[in-house]
């Protein structure tokens, strides 16, 4: 499955079943305890709190304004709902199949999404699609020097499998290979296939395309994926931001550089390559649990 809501009819009885929680939960919360076994699952009578709070609000506050306690009574009640619902959707989620490990059952949520983490093999969404451009388009065999990026565990046994000749590559310890993306102490020309899962927003990019570049033969290629809105027409990137707390602010973790918009592509035509797309379409997106819409950027080095 994708990794939204269930199926229509599922999604009614979730709905009803996360609403009857919520409301006990917001019942516990507001007599002043955790909800206890028993709580109804009603909603919370707040017409005597919303009535005592018109009646003791300023003549000349704005019109139709909530008070700090209703506001605080309405949060507490739409966190509980929230929480509920999504409780109970990840739990109903219809099963998928791990293209990697093949799996079959129902995914794991993470953070906000549901139906996201294989519990078998620990894949992603994103690791998944990069395993199903790699069985169909990558054209493994015997003897490809295939570089991999912070890589992940997964892609290894299938190189193995196909007789490619596979490096890892960090500057953290464990991989076979301590390289900076930035200024690799390879020879040009010395690889046939480069990936980079979620790698380019933590560092200079313009310096790592270029470096991929050289460093890939002649019809080699660079695979990434990275976080991206493509509704945005530009990358938000602000050099001054170098504190954790505000990368985390503007971009979503405090080691990110940048959060991409769909000029990524721009940068990767100006680094010199050709540029394909493998996106997670239908009915891989049901199948294999992917997010809808992610996309792998293949650059083609001529």
């Amino acid at each position: 499955m994708s990794d939204t809501a269930p199926s229509p009819g599922k999604s009614r009885a979730v709905g009803q079943a996360a609403e009857g929680a919520a409301e006990g939960a917001a019942n516990g919360a507001r007599r002043g305890g955790a909800p206890v076994p028993g709580d109804a699952p009603r909603a919370p009578d707040m017409r005597g709190e919303a009535a005592a709070a018109r009646a003791a609000r300023p003549a000349a506050g704005p019109a139709g304004a909530r008070s700090a306690d209703e506001i605080d009574a309405l949060h507490a009640f739409r966190l509980a709902r929230a929480t509920a619902w999504f409780a109970a959707a990840a739990a109903a989620a219809e099963p998928a199949t791990c293209p990697i490990c093949c799996y079959r059952g129902p995914f794991s949520p993470v953070r906000h999404k549901i139906g996201t983490w294989c519990p078998s093999c620990d894949s992603r969404p994103r690791h998944r699609l990069m395993w199903l451009w790699l069985t169909r388009h990558a054209a493994l065999k015997p003897g490809l020097r295939v570089l991999h990026f912070a890589a992940e565990a997964t892609v290894g046994a299938l190189m193995a499998r196909q007789g490619c000749r596979y490096r890892t590559a960090d500057l953290a310890p464990g991989s076979d290979l301590t390289l900076d993306i930035e200024a690799m102490a390879r020879d040009d020309g010395s690889e046939d296939l480069i990936i980079a899962n979620h790698v380019l927003e933590h560092v200079d990019d313009a310096r790592a395309l270029t470096e991929c570049r050289r460093v890939l033969a002649p019809g080699g290629r660079l695979v990434v994926t990275v976080p991206i809105i493509e509704g945005w027409d530009e990358t938000l990137e602000d050099p001054a931001a170098r504190d954790p707390a505000t990368r985390q602010r503007l971009y979503g973790d405090p080691d990110h550089r940048r959060f991409y918009g769909r000029d990524l592509r721009e940068r990767i035509l100006a680094a010199g390559f050709a540029l394909e797309e493998f996106g997670a379409t239908e009915p891989d997106v049901s199948t294999h649990a992917l997010n809808r819409g992610e996309r792998l950027f293949i650059g083609l080095r001529a």
